[in-house]
């Protein structure tokens, strides 16, 4: 998906020394991955000098390159009777509690099997304030990322909670598990972030990127690994994963941000990073009450966490955060 709206026009001049795919140079310039630029360059909304070039043509320095954003294609979002765990509902908002694998919100390559077309298939209401293919959603999670998750049901509501996402007044609370120690107890990194210039579809520390900080406080330290409480002062795509990352200490099983070797010493499933959505705390945008969940590790995450601790009965512990404090934020 572009980060240029639909009917924008961008308009760049080829630099010397570039040496650059056209398609490498428009999905740079128009922040999309290269298979959609290559798209709008067979589909004549890219044009070189006024004329039409194939995605492979190395334009020449001096050269104007055109981009007219097209609208995203319009696509039915189908309603599926698929698991979800609600945790909470009424009139106005659902808190669920997402399991791992499982894709946010109907995008290419994932049309079905989301949280989206979940929610649809319960029936009720969802606020359409983001479009249908986003019904409902205040925040996102990682298709690997487990944990709570807030939908609107209304577009006061999602208007509400949107304001207090962006106020940073709703409190949520994250549980990685991290290679390496990190250098203190708290470390807060404040790095804006971007696409990453070498791969699209990765996120990266980049200058000129969005503002975004994380606060890593560290719960417990074993052999090899940390485990830490991440505060988000920002919502940024991958943020904690690609912050862990900047610092040295990638998340744990996270294929994508360099923590994926290791696994089977750990006893971590594949296809799975250790960080788990673990608290969410706001208040209610109708009723003002005060609204406090919890999400204890899913049982892939509890048995790694009781093999690092060496401890086999965090496997079973109702709830194998609360042993190591990630609770206690006296209030904050």
């Amino acid at each position: 998906m572009s980060g240029v709206p639909s009917g924008t026009r961008l308009e760049f001049v080829t630099e010397a020394g570039s040496d650059a795919r056209l398609d490498l140079l428009v999905a740079a310039r128009a922040d999309v991955s290269r298979t959609q630029a290559a798209t709008w360059i067979a589909g004549g909304q890219v044009v070189v000098n006024g004329r039409r070039e194939k995605a492979a043509y190395k334009p020449e320095a001096g050269e104007v390159v055109a981009v007219t954003v097209p609208p995203p294609a319009a696509r039915p979002i189908v309603p599926q009777d698929l698991p979800l765990h609600v945790v909470y509902e009424d009139d106005d908002l659902l808190v669920i509690d997402k399991a791992a694998g499982m894709v946010v919100h109907p995008a290419p390559g994932h049309w079905d099997g989301t949280v989206v077309n979940a929610l649809m298939g319960r029936g009720g209401s969802l606020s359409d304030l983001g479009g249908p293919e986003r019904a409902g959603l205040v925040h996102r999670l990682d298709k690997d990322t487990s944990g709570l998750l807030l939908i609107a049901r209304t577009e006061l509501a999602h208007r509400r909670l949107g304001a207090a996402l962006a106020a940073r007044v709703i409190v949520r609370r994250y549980v990685a598990l991290c290679w390496g120690h990190l250098a203190q107890d708290v470390v807060d990194v404040d790095k804006p972030l971007g696409r990453d210039p070498r791969d699209r579809q990765r996120m990266a520390v980049v200058q000129g990127g969005k503002a975004a900080r994380t606060t890593l406080v560290r719960l417990a330290r074993f052999d090899s690994v940390d485990l830490v409480r991440a505060h988000l002062h920002s919502g940024r795509t991958h943020q904690i994963r690609v912050h862990l990352a900047h610092v040295g200490h990638p998340v744990v099983g996270d294929d994508t941000y360099g923590g994926g070797g290791g696994r089977r010493l750990v006893k971590l499933p594949g296809k799975r990073h250790f960080l788990h959505a673990a608290r969410l705390r706001f208040s209610h945008p109708v009723s003002g009450e005060a609204m406090d969940f919890r999400s204890p590790l899913p049982a892939d995450l509890a048995e790694t966490l009781a093999v690092v601790a060496k401890d086999p009965t965090l496997a079973s512990h109702p709830d194998a955060l609360d042993a190591f404090g990630f609770y206690d934020e006296a209030g904050r």
